[in-house]
């Protein structure tokens, strides 16, 4: 069985069950220790963060001010820390600098800026990394909520994005992923509204303490849901919230 959590920037989340063939608990053993230790459902969520020279300075430094916080957050929630797996992404260029991990073992790293944006080749990544996941959930008989991953940027892709954004809009017509592509000042939202069936939403200033605070506590809303839950997600496009449309 896995759980898919459905959801988009704020409204319901409508959380469902369905089979799949060979991941039910009597069928598959658990084979890795982690899921023997830690059997509770999981909520997986990617960073996918734009590390690139234009985020010098002030942007890269309240980024990794967001990540502490975000961390501090999650920390404040016991079931969160079980079932919320973190996986962290950076590009400029493409890093992977932790792959998944519940959210008691993320340990925000300190992030530096260098190079382009080569946003296509990280969402490409991104999907890899996913998929390779979600095989481990199911080889080990571990039903998971819908995955997030949730998308930062300055500016624009300097690589080739468009096999990526098809992609993207695959897994969200096969309710495979959730994508969430947040839009920094300069960021190339054209580009971003192309690759997201979501529509981006713009960082209000620097305010990435505040989305991480709303992420964390999204996520933990979610990861708290039982079946049937209607999970509903605080606007942060209201005038007090961290973006605008």
């Amino acid at each position: 069985m896995r759980i898919r959590a459905y959801n988009g920037w704020f409204g319901t989340n409508v959380i469902c069950l369905e089979a799949e063939v060979g991941t039910t608990f009597d069928q598959v053993p658990f084979g890795g220790a982690e899921f023997a230790e830690n059997p509770e459902p999981r909520c997986p969520c990617i960073l996918l963060l734009d590390t690139s020279g234009s985020m010098k300075g002030e942007p890269i430094a309240q980024l990794n001010d967001g990540l502490v916080a975000f961390k501090d957050e999650l920390a404040a929630d016991a079931l969160a820390q079980k079932r919320v797996e973190l996986a962290l992404i950076t590009f400029g260029p493409v890093q992977v600098h932790s792959d998944f991990q519940t959210a008691d073992q993320f340990q925000p790293p300190r992030l530096d800026t260098t190079g382009d944006t080569p946003m296509g080749a990280a969402i490409h990544q991104a999907l890899a990394l996913l998929e390779q996941r979600k095989q481990a959930y199911k080889s080990n008989g571990i039903s998971y909520y819908r995955p997030w991953i949730f998308l930062i940027t300055d500016g624009a892709p300097t690589d080739a994005w468009k096999e990526a954004a098809k992609k993207v809009h695959a897994g969200e017509e096969a309710k495979a992923l959730s994508f969430f592509a947040v839009g920094v000042e300069g960021a190339h939202f054209d580009t971003l509204e192309q690759i997201a069936v979501r529509k981006p939403l713009k960082l209000k200033e620097l305010r990435f303490r505040d989305l991480f605070i709303w992420l964390s506590n999204s996520l933990s809303a979610v990861s708290r849901s039982k079946l049937d839950d209607q999970v509903q997600l605080q606007n942060p496009t209201t005038p007090e919230g961290w973006a605008s449309i």
